[in-house]
């Protein structure tokens, strides 16, 4: 579809709609994404999506067909909720908002992307959580991150987001872009502003904000290090003064030199373990 209108001369010009991404690489490695980011949540997806998947890679059939033909799948299977369905579904929604170029650059863009993503899987999709949380991290022998209190999500997230907008990245060094965009990052992730698919959301959140500044991302690197980039978002985070353990983006920087440089950093999850917690 071709929309009409003019540009400042007075000339038409054309906005065209934003088609399937044709490109087989590209198809691939958005997949790879998606499939790679469930395991944050132990999640692993079933055979068919497995098969749809290669069959979107081919052009055999597009991707907004696919989520129709896994709801009849498990419909037909009588499984509602486990979780194939929720890698399944989330995984093909990751792949439809990153074929998308379209962006927003405002808070609530997390909410749009987490209720898009997670539809019908949580009945909290879309929604800040209205509860404290703590989670158990085996990198900290159990311990937690501080994550935002409930009643500052909201604000914290505007601020997060104006300061952001502020900053200039012109005339700076790589290494001190990739440096902000790792503060940037842990400071949005250490809000968790969802009861579940925080890491999720945060991922696809800010390969959208990337991909809207012109960056080239390896997506292909959350196949494999999904766990690393989770694990070094909780050290960016995470303090502890009596055991001298203090916050540190050094491990998030590493992966993403690797993610928008093509450095090849070697990420090593046992480095992300604080040993003085054991």
């Amino acid at each position: 579809m071709i929309i009409l209108d003019n540009n400042l001369n007075g000339e038409l010009i054309e906005y065209k709609k934003t088609d399937e991404i044709k490109d087989k690489t590209i198809k691939q490695s958005l997949w790879n994404m998606a499939i790679g980011l469930q395991t944050v949540d132990n999640l692993k997806p079933s055979i068919y999506l497995k098969e749809l998947s290669k069959d979107n890679i081919e052009g055999k059939i597009s991707i907004y067909e696919i989520e129709n033909l896994l709801k009849i799948y498990y419909e037909n299977k009588k499984k509602n909720k486990n979780d194939e369905l929720e890698c399944d579904l989330v995984s093909t929604r990751i792949v439809e908002l990153l074929n998308d170029n379209s962006f927003n650059f405002h808070p609530t863009i997390m909410l749009g992307i987490h209720e898009y993503l997670f539809k019908d899987i949580y009945s909290f999709a879309g929604k800040y959580r209205a509860y404290n949380i703590t989670k158990e991290e085996p990198i900290l022998n159990g311990n937690t991150v501080n994550y935002a209190s409930y009643d500052m999500i909201e604000k914290t997230l505007n601020y997060d987001f104006n300061s952001e907008k502020e900053f200039n990245y012109a005339n700076i060094s790589m290494e001190d872009k990739i440096k902000h965009i790792s503060l940037f990052t842990s400071s949005i992730w250490q809000v968790h502003p969802f009861g579940e698919g925080n890491t999720r959301t945060t991922a696809v959140l800010i390969t959208k904000y990337l991909n809207s500044m012109g960056y080239n991302i390896n997506n292909d690197l959350f196949k494999d290090y999904s766990i690393y980039f989770r694990n070094a978002l909780i050290r960016s985070n995470y303090t502890n003064a009596e055991k001298n353990v203090y916050p540190t983006t050094e491990y998030l920087i590493k992966f993403y030199e690797n993610l928008l440089t093509n450095k090849n950093n070697e990420l090593k999850s046992r480095d992300l373990i604080v040993t003085k917690m054991f």
